[in-house]
């Protein structure tokens, strides 16, 4: 997972591999020290995800349920097409805003921590 800031309280994150049993915790970890570091917007780029499952995405729904309840938003960018079918099967599409492009969903975050700020 690669970090990179975007504004002062946005930042993108590069997700890779496989998100499961073995990488779900230290992938929630790094997600809410994002947010406690003042990160609430959050856009996590996809592209390289191969592989969620559930304990994936309970490590997604824990970084939503905290950043949110800071007025945040946890975006996803270039998720693949399984990804996307996971996503839209659990429901967590509507949760999650999903951008085909990282910086139309960098924009995004921007615009949307300038206005809640």
């Amino acid at each position: 997972m690669a970090v990179a800031d975007v504004c002062a309280d946005a930042a993108v994150v590069t997700v890779e591999g496989e998100i499961d049993l073995g990488t779900a915790e230290t992938l929630r970890g790094e997600l809410f020290a994002l947010h406690a570091a003042g990160r609430r917007g959050l856009v996590l780029d996809f592209a390289g995800v191969r592989f969620c499952d559930a304990s994936g995405l309970g490590a997604l729904v824990a970084a939503h349920n905290r950043v949110a309840a800071d007025g945040g938003r946890v975006r996803l960018a270039r998720v693949r097409p399984q990804q996307a079918r996971l996503l839209r099967v659990t429901g967590l599409d509507r949760l999650f805003p999903t951008h085909d492009d990282l910086a139309e969903a960098v924009a995004a975050a921007r615009a949307s921590t300038a206005s809640a700020g």
